[in-house]
């Protein structure tokens, strides 16, 4: 069990770098269905103490239940609890996975909710379409992405939300201050991400990196680049141009 609740705490890095949604052809949720959940609830609270279980559900596996622990997490439990399953559920007819489904659909982002004044705003054409980009100004995947993804693309509002990882780039936050207590943010972090030049200054106002951390954690976001789009969906890792073209086409929510 040890073991298990370990690989729980693993989980939510491997499944962000999935993806997922909403489960389709669920059987409809009867008393039946509720009595199981709430004892499977009841079953793993016990066996696992420190996890969050949330909801319930019964798959189109007959016996099989969808269990969400910590908020994304998705696994599989038979009606007794005593069998756990780790692992994504394919619809083969539809060729489709279930379970990235679902988590996609648990990590969805109330991108209106999100504190832009603690972000570098750069509006390019007439910044119709919205995105935002949580990054760290020395991760290499965050530069290929400004590089190769985002350089080009007009006609679009980007957020910016500094954050540096310490444990994997410790010159980060220093240079993250200089770029935010630059007087032209946008510019500061273009020519470093782009230029490679350094803002000049100390770096001494106050930043939101602090607040900024605690913000990717809330919403799942586990490394750099985290990019949410105003459909409010959450994408990891330095996609192409294509894609985000794709994805900024996509309704707002």
């Amino acid at each position: 069990m040890i073991g298990t609740m370990k690989k729980f705490g693993l989980a939510t890095s491997l499944i962000f770098a999935l993806g997922g949604c909403l489960v389709g052809g669920n059987a409809t949720a009867n008393s039946k269905d509720a009595g199981a959940a709430k004892d499977i609830k009841t079953r793993l609270q016990a066996q696992f103490p420190n996890a969050r279980v949330g909801d319930i559900t019964p798959t189109p596996i007959n016996g099989l239940y969808e269990v969400v622990l910590n908020g994304r997490n998705v696994v599989y439990v038979d009606r007794e609890a005593k069998y756990l399953m780790d692992g994504e559920m394919v619809d083969l007819k539809q060729k489709l996975s279930l379970t990235q489904k679902r988590v996609q659909e648990l990590s969805k982002v109330d991108f209106n909710g999100l504190p832009f004044d603690d972000a570098i705003k750069i509006v390019r054409g007439n910044g119709s379409r919205k995105m935002a980009v949580f990054s760290d100004v020395d991760c290499p995947f965050c530069k290929r992405l400004e590089n190769d993804g985002l350089k080009d693309i007009t006609d679009v509002t980007i957020y910016v939300f500094l954050m540096p990882l310490g444990q994997l780039h410790p010159d980060a936050a220093r240079k993250s201050a200089l770029v935010w207590c630059a007087p032209d943010r946008a510019k500061a972090w273009k020519e470093l991400m782009i230029d490679g030049k350094l803002p000049e200054g100390e770096g001494k106002c106050e930043t939101p990196v602090e607040r900024t951390g605690e913000l990717a954690q809330k919403l799942g976001i586990t490394g750099t680049p985290g990019i949410v789009f105003a459909s409010g969906k959450l994408v990891p890792g330095a996609i192409a141009r294509a894609d985000i073209e794709r994805e900024l086409a996509a309704p707002a929510k």
